[in-house]
């Protein structure tokens, strides 16, 4: 399991850094939350380049995706693994289904 976080950079352009519990004892603590919201998204399915529409956790739940970012790196998310996405200026990033089969993914928007 890894945790994410998608940000947006000076440069304007979207990022990814992998975080830990013992660098960031925050993610710890509660965060209120808006609602939860499940979703699927079929085996190849893509969503080309999108800010994130609010400040929200996606925890994949089964499948994988993988993220695509403007200098052409991309990173792979796997089932546990939990992304804060808060990109939600600028270009943003794309999203695809790299999984033979359809990925789950809970969202849980921050209050």
């Amino acid at each position: 399991m890894a945790i994410f976080r998608l940000y947006t950079g000076s440069d304007g352009q979207s990022h990814v850094e992998e975080q830990t519990l013992a660098a960031h004892p925050a993610l710890s603590q509660e965060r209120p939350s808006v609602h939860i919201q499940f979703r699927e998204l079929d085996a190849g399915a893509f969503m080309d380049w999108h800010p994130a529409p609010r400040r929200q956790y996606v925890i994949v739940l089964a499948g994988e995706l993988e993220v695509g970012f403007k200098d052409g790196t991309t990173q792979r998310m796997r089932p546990g693994d939990a992304t804060l996405a808060e990109d939600t200026t600028g270009p943003g990033h794309t999203t695809r289904v790299v999984s033979t089969t359809p990925a789950l993914a809970a969202i849980v928007p921050l209050a």
